[in-house]
């Protein structure tokens, strides 16, 4: 990190400036606390950068929707299941109910 020191009014303050990001912090140095703080620049990305990155968004959004349909086909194949096993038992009910209705 860059320092830089300015001395006023009997206080120090240091400027620092992070690598990564740029951001600068002022920090008092008696206190130890952030005094002020300004966001780094933004990065300007060229048009062939934002063109790719528009272009995985759209791949995402894509398959995101993909997965959705074949999980709500999955899901509608388990229903449709669940409904035949359920008229199933109620064909074996019927069966048993005239069963009954006979023997007595």
């Amino acid at each position: 990190m860059e320092g830089q020191e300015k001395k006023g009014k009997g206080e120090k303050v240091f400027q620092l400036v992070c690598p990564h990001c740029k951001a600068r912090l002022w920090v008092e140095a008696e206190l130890k606390e952030i005094i002020q703080s300004e966001k780094g620049p933004k990065k300007k990305a060229s048009f062939d950068e934002l063109l790719l990155k528009e272009k995985k968004k759209a791949e995402a959004i894509d398959q995101k929707f993909e997965s959705t349909v074949e999980l709500r086909q999955k899901k509608l194949e388990q229903a449709k299941q669940a409904f035949e096993k359920a008229l199933s038992h109620l064909d074996e009910l019927e069966k048993e109910i005239e069963e009954e209705k006979d023997n007595k």
